[in-house]
């Protein structure tokens, strides 16, 4: 092989490489602003349906999440049914009730102000499932680490609220209710685990930071208390974001 010629790569694979160069400026600068200003929805949706075309790319682009072992486990349910999305918010409020409970006293009147409700309001809601089995009960790299499938779906739960956001469209993730009662409403089988039940719209505005700061809930960790080098407690040396 002559000093200057490329090398290559024998088999099918070869024409499936290419350069895996850097974007542009500008394309950067567009995929870190969707993940700064991606927020989590609650109370501000409009009932503007979110049209075919616009949702199926943003469920191509979960769909693109990566996978260990490539097993694709999720699945998207998609809720438009007015009583189904009823009986979802009454699971909801049954589960509010139960947080809140559970909170202390003086923090019970903030946690009713957040108006964490948006599976009324919003047009669309989705539930993500996460198949166990899929290709196998084991699947390649998860003999191991056999969560990878979950988490393998919360990727894909990711790509999808970005993808939303760049369409211009509000996600909201509601943790607040049992997956029994959502396994009930939607009827999933019991060996699908769910990962997301998510309410999808259109908003007229969204926060410019996470609401749960603006309302002093909780704030942002500095990020220079979160990177460890080389072993557990071990602060980076320098670690501080452009």
């Amino acid at each position: 092989m002559a000093a200057d010629a490329p090398e290559t790569t024998n088999g099918p694979q070869a024409a499936q490489l290419a350069p895996a160069e850097a974007f542009s400026e500008a394309e950067r600068a567009a995929i870190y602003r969707v993940i700064h200003s991606r927020r989590d929805v609650r109370d501000e949706f409009l009932p503007d349906d979110v049209p075919r075309d616009v949702l199926l790319r943003i469920l191509d682009a979960a769909h693109h999440a990566p996978s260990v072992g490539f097993m694709q486990p999720w699945n998207f349910i998609i809720v438009r049914d007015i009583e189904k999305r009823r009986a979802a918010h009454d699971a909801f409020l049954r589960a509010c009730e139960a947080e809140e409970q559970a909170l202390e006293p003086e923090r019970r009147s903030l946690y009713r102000s957040l108006k964490l409700q948006g599976i009324l309001k919003a047009p669309l809601n989705i539930c993500v499932t996460c198949d166990r089995a899929r290709f196998g009960a084991t699947g390649l790299g998860r003999s191991q680490q056999p969560d990878t499938d979950i988490l393998s779906t919360a990727c894909a739960v990711q790509n999808l609220w970005l993808a939303a956001r760049a369409e211009g469209v509000g996600v909201g993730w509601v943790s607040i209710v049992q997956a029994a009662d959502l396994r009930h409403i939607f009827n999933i089988p019991n060996e699908i685990a769910i990962i997301a039940y998510l309410c999808v719209g259109y908003v007229a505005k969204a926060y410019t930071s996470p609401e749960l700061e603006v309302k002093r809930w909780a704030s942002r960790l500095p990020l220079e208390n979160l990177i460890f080098e080389d072993s557990w407690g071990q602060l980076a040396a320098s670690t501080n974001p452009p």
